[in-house]
């Protein structure tokens, strides 16, 4: 499977995953769980093919790890930033962690696992 497919598809289901783990670390948060996994969803997806991307690019595990950790914390600090109504929490290590995790496995998966194209004759 090409990287930015296998980082559009794991940046998805990790980021699902992701959303669901607010269960586990803000159980407070199960009113709104269907916009936390639709909103972790669509991080991991346009993370995903970024990373994806760029691992086509380089062809660096080293690189490829550390950029997706920085693209999922990119993608992570804006939410954990937020003040979370009713009660104005904010959940910022409880975001911020999953969501840079879920960059660094995206990261990982598509420099390992992930083809490049066929080079042109």
């Amino acid at each position: 499977m090409n990287k930015p497919l296998l980082g559009l598809l794991l940046g998805g289901v990790l980021g699902a995953l992701d959303g669901l783990s607010a269960l586990v670390s803000a159980p407070e948060t199960a009113p709104g769980i269907m916009g936390i996994v639709l909103g972790s969803m669509g991080k991991g997806l346009v993370a995903g093919v970024l990373i994806g991307f760029f691992s086509r690019k380089v062809n660096n595990l080293t690189a490829g790890i550390l950029f997706g950790l920085a693209m999922g914390a990119l993608f992570a600090y804006p939410i954990a930033i937020q003040q979370m109504p009713p009660n104005n929490e904010v959940y910022f290590w409880e975001i911020l962690i999953p969501g840079s995790l879920v960059g660094l496995i995206v990261g990982f998966a598509t420099q390992r696992y992930g083809t490049r194209p066929a080079a042109r004759a």
